[in-house]
């Protein structure tokens, strides 16, 4: 469980950070649209971007449901948001069937997967997903998952090695129209509590 806190970022502005209800759905789902066409526009192409967000990108209930994913708010708006589970699913709002797996994961066995990250543009490099990931870090660490590991767009990568992660395989996952998206799929031994 995650407690509400207010928080002052690196930049000096103030944010709220509290675990996400299913009532911020819709506030995601704008988050979620903005974040993949404008920072993920970047690597994605067009068609990409509509087909992932009809087929990949968007809520997972069964993360909020469980308790693990945060939304970061300043003035009262969305501007990111993310969380960790111990289910198998890799990544993927409810739409993605073809990778859900509800199965959990055990800690001392199994790493933790960090997911659905998402920040808004207007404050990407702003400390929103550094407190996001670190945030998600602490709390599977003291649930005893030791290793964490997640599935990154191409346009996170980078920030995802800089919090320690490195890449493993690059996924290139075949959506419901039969378009090829490329993710990586990234991985951080025994993080530091």
């Amino acid at each position: 469980m995650i407690s509400s806190e207010y928080i002052v970022l690196p930049g000096g502005a103030e944010v709220s950070v509290r675990q996400a209800v299913r009532e911020d759905g819709p506030a995601i789902e704008s988050l979620i649209d903005a974040s993949i066409r404008i920072l993920g526009g970047r690597f994605y192409d067009e068609s990409l971007i509509e087909s992932s967000l009809k087929y990949v990108f968007g809520v997972d209930t069964t993360m909020i449901d469980d308790g693990f994913y945060l939304v970061i708010e300043s003035e009262g708006r969305v501007i990111g948001a993310g969380g960790w589970s111990h289910r198998k699913t890799p990544f993927g709002g409810n739409q993605a069937t073809p990778v859900r797996d509800a199965e959990l994961r055990q800690p001392g066995r199994d790493p933790a997967v960090i997911r659905a990250m998402y920040v808004h543009p207007d404050w990407a490099g702003k400390g929103v997903g550094r407190l996001i990931i670190e945030t998600c870090e602490e709390v599977a660490t003291s649930a005893g998952f030791t290793d964490l590991e997640l599935v990154a767009t191409l346009s996170g990568v980078a920030f995802y090695e800089r919090m320690g992660y490195t890449q493993r395989d690059v996924i290139h996952y075949k959506m419901g129209d039969g378009l090829l998206i490329d993710f990586v799929q990234m991985e951080k031994r025994n993080p530091k509590p």
